[in-house]
């Protein structure tokens, strides 16, 4: 009997990946759209972000999304993997057109994030997406 509840425990506890890859789209939504309380109620206050340019917290995330123009983006090749029953972790490949501060930041990048339970509600607490590197680049010397 007692595993048959733990079991139950943890299958309530645990999201399944298209529960998260929902939450992961709509904080990309919030943040196209400009929208600064739905992109809180996904995200941790204390969220942190790593980017090639900059380490953000959740100011600077807010910030940054009134210097973005993003048209659209499109996630694929989705992956999320539960870390215990209250973490789980996600990998993912995202395309932007859109720019940043009147530049062209069009383009594909590797995304991931750490989703965690805060008060009963799964919520961002770190992102991080890079531009995928260009065939010319990729084959340069370092």
């Amino acid at each position: 009997m007692t595993a048959f509840f733990a079991v139950i425990a943890v299958s309530f506890a645990a999201p399944d990946k298209e529960a998260i890859m929902t939450k992961e789209k709509a904080a990309w939504q919030a943040f196209k759209d400009k929208k600064a309380d739905d992109f809180r109620k996904l995200a941790s206050a204390d969220m942190r972000a790593v980017y090639p340019e900059s380490i953000a917290n959740m100011q600077d995330e807010l910030d940054s999304m009134q210097k973005w123009d993003m048209k659209s983006f499109t996630i694929s090749d989705y992956d999320a993997i539960s870390n215990g029953s209250d973490t789980i972790t996600t990998t993912y490949k995202v395309v932007i057109d859109g720019t940043f501060n009147g530049q062209d930041m069009s383009g594909s990048y590797n995304a991931g994030s750490v989703w965690k339970i805060e008060n009963g509600k799964w919520m961002a607490i770190f992102h991080t997406n890079i531009k995928q590197a260009t065939a010319a680049s990729a084959t340069e010397s370092p």
